[in-house]
């Protein structure tokens, strides 16, 4: 697994009518993880979807190591770009195990076998979410946040150099959030995530977007994009925004109207 770099240049996205995202434009170094943040129905998932290529931009493109992604071999982008989406799709007859190890598939030729190498990063994969124990049940008995966990490994095991997950950490308990996002962090590869917690993208993210409206409003290192008065304009609350002691991180707490609403 390699990083590499994607940019997104001047991106319109609509359906039908309706404008999804206006001229939106990111970036994302090679090893980075960027995050996307901002109230629902801001644009976040669509954008994602230009990237994996589901969604074809009315204008703009989206680069992926300075080659247009939109133009490139089908193998080649699944051997390149995985995706964790947020429905689940169809329930696989299938158990966890074979679920990831279907990421191995653009590495393969029809018909081939699974090798000692596709078993060690299945197992890794696995272990990165803490599903090891779940690698023998049916994946259509699983919670949804067991699903989660096992499509998020199939994506590792996938081996891309750019990762795009539309809020992974649905579903998932706190534990879990953590590890998947701990797991994220270490890949030697490029991540581009929507999330809604903020105090989880200020920790885990090196640089964040905000989208309102389907455009960018602000972007930079989280210590200089989650002010209170961002937060206020985008999501309509009020807020405090403190260094966390510990990590070092920005720490966001919203508060109350009642709170906030003179007495």
């Amino acid at each position: 697994m390699t990083a590499t770099e994607l940019a997104v240049s001047g991106v319109t996205l609509t359906a039908g009518a309706h404008r999804l995202v206006r001229d939106v434009s990111l970036t994302a170094g090679a090893g980075e993880v960027v995050g996307l943040v901002g109230p629902n129905g801001s644009g976040k998932s669509s954008l994602l979807r230009a990237v994996y290529r589901v969604l074809r931009p009315a204008s703009g493109e989206v680069r992926v190591d300075g080659a247009d992604a939109w133009a490139l071999p089908v193998r080649q982008v699944a051997r390149t770009v995985a995706a964790v989406v947020q429905e689940a799709g169809a329930d696989f007859d299938l158990t966890v195990r074979e679920v990831v190890a279907m990421g191995r598939t653009p590495h393969k030729r029809l018909l081939d076998g699974d090798t000692a190498e596709d078993a060690r990063l299945i197992e890794w994969a696995l272990d990165a979410v803490d599903a090891v124990e779940l690698a023998g049940r049916p994946f259509d008995q699983l919670s949804g946040g067991e699903r989660q966990r096992v499509l998020i490994a199939r994506a590792l095991a996938q081996q891309p150099s750019l990762l795009v997950l539309d809020e992974p950490t649905n579903h998932l308990d706190i534990r879990h959030q953590l590890d998947v996002l701990g797991a994220l962090r270490r890949l030697p590869a490029t991540v581009l995530v929507a999330l809604h917690d903020l105090n989880l993208a200020a920790y885990y993210c090196d640089r964040l977007y905000v989208l309102d409206g389907g455009v960018i409003t602000a972007s930079g290192p989280p210590v200089e994009v989650l002010t209170p008065g961002l937060l206020a304009e985008v999501y309509g609350v009020a807020s405090e925004v403190t260094v966390h002691p510990r990590t070092g991180a920005p720490q966001v707490t919203f508060l109350p109207s009642e709170v906030v609403r003179p007495v």
